[in-house]
């Protein structure tokens, strides 16, 4: 990860995130935990190499700390919102991420894994989602203490809880769709 791009997009965060609305304004001094390594577990899932999307991206997360985490990724990151667009494109400019603006359901596109944080529940979140999943891929769902139950709502989703050193416990729902 380079130091000097996760520190400009925390501080962008902190800033222009709170200014215009896109996290609350007592979220400054949690942007890291809550927020940047909240969304670095499930880099641990994602094989070398592979695509991502990102959908319902709002403030880049986790999209934007996963692609400068892993640098081999190729991040897509998708948002309806075009005031959250305008603020994700400012966010990765100079960065090899794409933005793309529309609801996930309206793109034809496929990854190797679609991701989401506090998007929708599980099942409903494979609805609006599923089709961008490559065979052999997975959706890969972040989820707090809600995920031992939500884990239970659609066949064939596993959760994994990940703690790297130093990182608050990470839960995700991964769902593999059948190659």
């Amino acid at each position: 990860m380079k130091k000097a791009e996760i520190e400009r997009y925390a501080e962008l965060l902190a800033t222009v995130g709170i200014e215009r609305g896109l996290i609350g304004p007592r979220e400054a001094e949690r942007i890291w935990d809550r927020h940047i390594f909240n969304s670095l577990p499930v880099t641990s899932l994602i094989p070398e190499g592979s695509s991502v999307i990102d959908i319902g991206s709002g403030a880049g997360l986790p999209g934007i700390p996963i692609a400068l985490a892993r640098p081999d990724l190729q991040v897509t990151l998708i948002e309806p919102l075009q005031r959250r667009v305008d603020f994700l494109g400012e966010a990765v400019e100079g960065l090899d991420i794409t933005v793309l603006r529309g609801r996930a359901q309206d793109f034809k596109l496929k990854a190797d894994f679609v991701t989401a944080r506090a998007v929708a529940p599980l099942e409903k979140l494979k609805k609006i989602s599923w089709h961008l999943v490559k065979k052999g891929g997975a959706l890969l769902a972040i989820k707090g203490e809600s995920a031992v139950q939500e884990v239970e709502t659609v066949s064939g989703a596993h959760l994994y809880e990940i703690e790297l050193e130093g990182l608050p416990l990470g839960r995700v729902i991964s769902l593999p769709k059948a190659g």
